[in-house]
């Protein structure tokens, strides 16, 4: 007999050691194959690959109780098993064979623990009957035994399960069991193994009275047709005798029969009271249903009720107008005491109307009558007051600003100047700040006329301010008038142009500037502000403010980013246009006074039209703020006012040094080259910041016209041009030599200077050279025209080239006579320059110049005429060098 995979010890040592857990043991493993099919169609396995399963049954002890699974394991692709699914057998109800499966070895498991009893479930084929009866008797074994229960077993008969399990049955089993308490699972056998069971399905009575029944026929093994031939008779007896025993019961079955047809009255009694019941319960049932429909109307209607009446309460409650806020709206006044209670009907105006809006209220109520209505009183409020409001303002700022240009304490006066003071105009302005926003949240076009009318009312007083204040301070300045017309010859020797002190104009410019700026920046940061222009904040980081520090907290006094409580950085300035629009109508007009200021400066000293440049364009580097607009076209006015008075200058300057073009002796140095320097070392002092582009053009200005005046002026007599031009030339360079050091634009012109020296030295020694020695290097030049199309050799057989005339040419020129004809040359330089000084660097640039043409001539004599003999250049050097 072959070895049944139930006794096969290496299949549960491999699946002990598949499922990896000490504390179970396999006392049951199976080989197995796993296909899927449906019930009672005759179809199983077909269309669906068989898969080879180990089915092994394990047990762990956990305290007092025993648990019992049933194991699926399955093939790797090495052939090594790996759990694959697991049941607990507490949950087996049902075993049931497969009737389709011919061989018996088919069946399918039910579990109550199943989430859907209705999937198809699947089909295990054992190998062989053997392995499915020890399989099934393991099942009923373990379940009664640990779980108290049997499952279900169909397909199977029990006696014969009951035989195969005697036959099966023997005490030499307990290998297969490694607990004391689990219980003995039946096996096949295998040579001499046998297997037990703890207990069998039948009880030893029962099997006594069996045998008994079996022993009392005393038979041959070969009368088995005999065997069933009495078992029917007797049967057939028995039958008879169960007839016969109801026959003598008829009467009794007769009283039976009376009683059913009784209960069967009473039951069709009791069927038509129940249908009468059921018509009366079904005619209930819909009165009930109509009732609960009825009341969840009532209920749903009682809900909506309430809410509607809530509803129209707030409604109600937001239409109304509260006595106190209607009078002090349509007649309330503005004065200072009373602006608490008119803020208080603003913001109770303003949430009033914003809650009859779609944002705050719902749609369906926009067009009630109700709402219409009193949207339209609310409006009639908005407009009263607003008309009341702006009225009251207009009046107010006139009259504040008329109170005080009516005190001349306000205003700068004789021998005092006067700061001005806008700190008690701000205090009471503020009072209206939160007044100002609320306006503008009710009615923005109402501010218009009101901006126009403070900024009419402020720029009289501004205006005023700044008049009286310049006035004073021309008049309490001191400073000495200097000559304007500096390259005039008028001027004494004795007056230097720019000699007095007028540091005091610049000053007095610089204090105009110092007050008067910041107080137009603050005025305009308060206006923007005050008037709810929505931009940044118009003082700079690092820009003037007001030296009066109670103003330091005019932004954060104002109140005005406190009304909706959260301050909203503007990013976006769209009332920008407007704002300069409305600073020009502020500011307008004070321009004059500054003009007047800068006026009065350039009469005294043109020249500090300079420092005003840097002091104005300081001021208009630091405004940076967008707000400040007027301000900075103030300054950039200003400066273009100041630089065009500065040219102003210039330009006539430049003038009169034209005029010197007729009116001046083309000798000697002009008086506006000495003067320039004087001049130029007066505007270095002045320069301050950014104002050194405004000199570096003058420079260009005034040295363009000097040197083309001086062409001009040297070309009326040829004769002494080029004595002229290096005269003046070298005195522009000694004047200017310390200021061109520093000052790059001088520099240049001292360069141009330098050159243009250079250029009439050259020309002026050539024409004393040329004077004295004119026939010498005349025959020189001769002989360089001619290198350059004869030969040197043929030239001493040309006409006027012989050794005879060269001979002649130097008993004329350099025999007895050269020390005479030098001396010459030195008296003709000191009788043409007037400026002494000169003299000596022009004679050694003469010298140099006669001695740099000789050594040319005595070379040409050397290669043209090597026979001939003339003065050695050496004894020309020593000659000169004695003189």
């Amino acid at each position: 007999m072959a070895k049944l995979s139930a006794d096969d010890d290496e299949l549960r040592r491999s699946s002990k050691a598949a499922i990896d857990d000490v504390d179970q043991d396999i006392v049951l493993a199976v080989r197995v194959s796993k296909s899927s099919g449906i019930l009672g169609t005759g179809r199983f396995g077909h269309g669906h690959m068989a898969k080879p399963r180990v089915l092994a049954i394990s047990l762990r002890k956990k305290g007092q109780t025993t648990e019992a699974f049933l194991r699926v394991l399955k093939y790797s692709t090495g052939g090594v098993l790996q759990p694959a699914k697991l049941y607990k057998l507490k949950h087996l109800i049902k075993v049931e064979v497969v009737t389709n499966d011919s061989s018996g070895c088919t069946f399918t498991m039910g579990f109550d623990n199943f989430r859907s009893q209705t999937a198809a479930l699947p089909l295990w084929t054992l190998h062989n009957i053997s392995d499915r009866n020890h399989l099934f008797m393991s099942f009923l074994n373990i379940c009664k035994e640990v779980f108290g229960h049997l499952p279900k077993v169909v397909g199977i008969d029990l006696f014969e399960m009951a035989l195969w399990a005697k036959e099966n049955t023997t005490a030499s089993s307990k290998k297969f069991g490694a607990h004391k308490d689990w219980p003995v699972i039946p096996t096949g056998k295998d040579g001499d193994m046998k297997l037990t069971v703890e207990r069998d399905l039948v009880s030893e009575l029962e099997e006594e009275q069996m045998e008994a029944l079996l022993g009392s026929y005393v038979m041959g093994i070969g009368e088995a047709e005999a065997f069933s031939e009495r078992l029917k008779r007797e049967l057939q007896a028995l039958e008879a005798a169960n007839v016969h025993s109801i026959l003598e019961n008829v009467p009794v079955i007769n009283e039976v029969l009376e009683g059913l047809d009784t209960a069967i009255s009473c039951v069709e009694e009791m069927d038509e009271w129940l249908g009468m019941f059921n018509q009366k319960l079904q005619y209930m049932r819909v009165d009930i249903e109509s009732i609960e429909t009825r009341n969840n109307k009532l209920e749903m209607q009682s809900v909506n009720n309430i809410s509607l009446i809530e509803e129209l309460e707030k409604l109600l409650d937001s239409v109304h107008i509260p006595p106190e806020h209607a009078a002090c709206l349509t007649g309330g006044s503005f004065e200072e005491s009373h602006m608490l209670q008119n803020i208080e009907a603003c913001e109770w105006l303003t949430n009033a109307l914003r809650s009859l809006e779609v944002p705050k209220l719902e749609g369906c109520y926009i067009n009630m009558r109700s709402v219409r209505e009193k949207r339209s009183e609310l409006q009639k409020l908005r407009k009263t007051f607003v008309k009341r409001a702006s009225d009251f303002l207009t009046k107010y700022f006139a009259s504040l600003v008329d109170f005080m240009i009516s005190d001349q304490s306000y205003f700068s006066q004789r021998g005092q100047l006067k700061r001005p003071d806008h700190a008690d105009l701000r205090y009471k302005c503020r009072t209206y700040a939160r007044l100002l926003q609320h306006l503008k949240t009710l009615d923005k076009n109402c501010l218009g006329p009101l901006r126009k009318a403070y900024c009419s009312s402020l720029n009289l007083l501004l205006r005023r301010e700044a008049r009286e204040f310049a006035n004073e301070l021309r008049a309490g300045t001191k400073a000495s008038r200097n000559p304007t017309v500096w390259p005039d010859g008028s001027t004494g020797s004795n007056h230097s142009p720019g000699s007095g002190d007028t540091s005091t104009v610049s000053e007095a410019y610089a204090k105009m500037l110092t007050i008067f700026v910041p107080l137009l920046v603050d005025e305009s940061s308060f206006f923007a502000h005050f008037m709810c222009f929505e931009v940044p904040v118009l003082v700079p980081p690092g820009g003037f403010r007001s030296s009066n520090h109670n103003e330091a907290d005019i932004y954060d006094d104002l109140g005005i980013m406190d009304i909706d409580g959260e301050e909203n950085a503007v990013k976006q300035t769209p009332d920008l246009p407007a704002l300069n629009e409305s600073l020009h109508d502020l500011l307008d007009g004070i321009q004059e006074d500054f003009y007047a200021v800068v006026d009065w400066a350039y009469k005294i000293d043109p020249l500090r039209c300079i420092s005003m440049h840097g002091t104005t364009e300081r001021y208009i580097s630091s405004q940076k703020a967008d707000a400040a607009g007027f301000v900075r076209i103030l300054l950039d006015d200003l400066e273009n006012k100041i630089s065009a008075q500065f040219n102003r200058f210039v330009d006539e300057a430049c003038h009169q040094i034209e005029r010197n073009e007729r009116n001046v002796r083309s000798v000697g140095v002009l008086s506006y080259i000495t003067r320039f320097a004087t001049l130029a070392t007066r505007m270095e002092q002045y320069i301050q910041g950014q104002s050194r582009y405004l000199v570096d053009e003058a420079y260009n200005k005034f040295v363009t016209v000097m040197f083309g005046t001086l062409e001009r002026i040297a070309q009326a007599d040829p004769k002494f041009a080029d004595i002229m031009l290096l005269e003046n030339h070298a005195a522009f360079q000694n004047s200017l030599y310390d200021l061109a050091n520093v000052v790059p634009t001088l520099a240049n012109f001292y360069h141009q200077a330098s050159e243009a020296y250079e250029q009439a030295c050259t020309r002026f020694i050539s024409t004393i050279i040329y004077n004295q020695f004119e026939k010498l290097f005349q025959f020189a030049r001769k002989i360089e025209d001619l290198m350059f199309t004869i030969s040197p050799e043929e030239i001493p057989f040309q006409l006027g080239l012989s050794k005879m005339d060269l001979r002649k040419v130097v008993k004329s020129s350099l025999s007895g006579g050269v020390d005479k004809s030098i001396s010459a040359m030195l008296k003709r330089l000191q009788k043409n320059l007037t400026s002494q000084e000169l003299l000596p660097s022009l004679w050694d640039k003469c010298k140099k110049e006669f001695l740099d043409k000789y050594e040319g001539f005595a070379q040409l004599v050397t290669k043209i005429y090597p026979t001939e003999t003339i003065p050695a250049v050496s004894e020309m050097r020593d000659l000169l060098a004695s003189m």
